[in-house]
């Protein structure tokens, strides 16, 4: 009996993709507003760059899948998220190390120049030590899911 999703299809690889960004994104929006749980700087990194990902996985799908470009700057993309979730690790298992406890992002980015937010948001706050160990988890294995898709598809592309 033939199966209707072909796993080797890259289009449903990228589509894959896209539900697994869409779930984390909508994962993080539930504990946000479902249970008022703010989100620190690195959080809020985290998701810019995860809707990077799953942004260019969904301009690859709408483009073309079988072009080297999209899973190279998803792979780059998240990349650059899986170091925002290995810094909130690192404040969370060092708190010494950490930032001082800042103002909320929101209030940062009413009252403070574009150059201390961005401080904030690349290096954290000690609020992002307050959080649970499993939310940078939870983003660190995506961002990973999502290199190791962009590395296959990119070997698969170029074997063929």
């Amino acid at each position: 009996m033939p199966s209707l999703i072909r796993l080797d299809d890259p289009d449903v690889r990228c589509v894959g993709v896209v539900l697994l960004t869409a779930v984390l994104l909508i994962g993080a929006l539930v504990l946000e507003h479902g249970f008022s749980l703010l989100p620190c700087a690195l959080c809020l990194m985290q998701r810019i760059w995860m809707m990077v990902a799953g942004i260019v996985v969904a301009v690859s799908l709408a483009h073309d899948t079988r072009r080297r470009t999209y899973p190279v700057l998803a792979a780059l993309a998240a990349l650059i998220g899986a170091g925002f979730s290995l810094r909130q690790l690192w404040i969370m298992a060092f708190p010494d190390s950490a930032p001082a406890c800042g103002a909320d992002i929101s209030y940062l980015i009413e009252v403070f120049p574009a150059a201390d937010v961005l401080q904030a948001m690349t290096f954290g706050t000690g609020n992002c030590a307050d959080h649970s160990v499993a939310i940078p988890l939870s983003a660190l294995a995506g961002f990973v899911m999502i290199i190791t898709w962009a590395l296959w598809h990119l070997h698969r592309l170029v074997r063929a």
